[in-house]
């Protein structure tokens, strides 16, 4: 019984936080999802598609050309390098795109875990 009563208070604690909180508050939701995409979310998505393509299939394809023409350092600086400007790329595709759906969904995520919380713990009122 006592293990019940702090896990009530923890999710208390929890509702109490500014993000959890406003997230409530303002019953953040998905909507933002239905409007059309602007040019600069459309770019950060092929940023991120293409930086997929360009990640492993690409170190691989080093790997086989330095076996195939028995150069080993195309795989070992090749490799590394490639992988490292994908990554790059991927976080350039997060910055157009990314972080602004990502905080709409983490704020939506986070309003529906904690009602369903409170719920639990027998708070009603949301």
């Amino acid at each position: 019984m006592q293990v019940l009563v702090q896990v009530k208070k923890i999710i208390i604690k929890i509702a109490s936080i500014d993000f959890v909180r406003t997230a409530i508050e303002e019953e953040a939701d998905l909507s933002a999802f239905k409007e059309k995409p602007s040019l600069e979310v459309i770019a950060g998505v092929f940023l991120i598609v293409l930086s997929s393509l360009l990640g492993w299939p690409t170190v691989a394809v080093s790997g086989v050309l330095a076996v195939k023409l028995d150069e080993p350092l195309i795989a070992v600086i090749g490799g590394p390098l490639v992988y490292g400007f994908s990554y790059l790329v991927f976080w350039l595709g997060m910055y157009f795109s990314g972080a602004r759906y990502s905080l709409i969904f983490f704020r939506w995520l986070t309003r529906v875990t904690v009602e369903k919380m409170l719920r639990w713990a027998g708070y009603q009122e949301v």
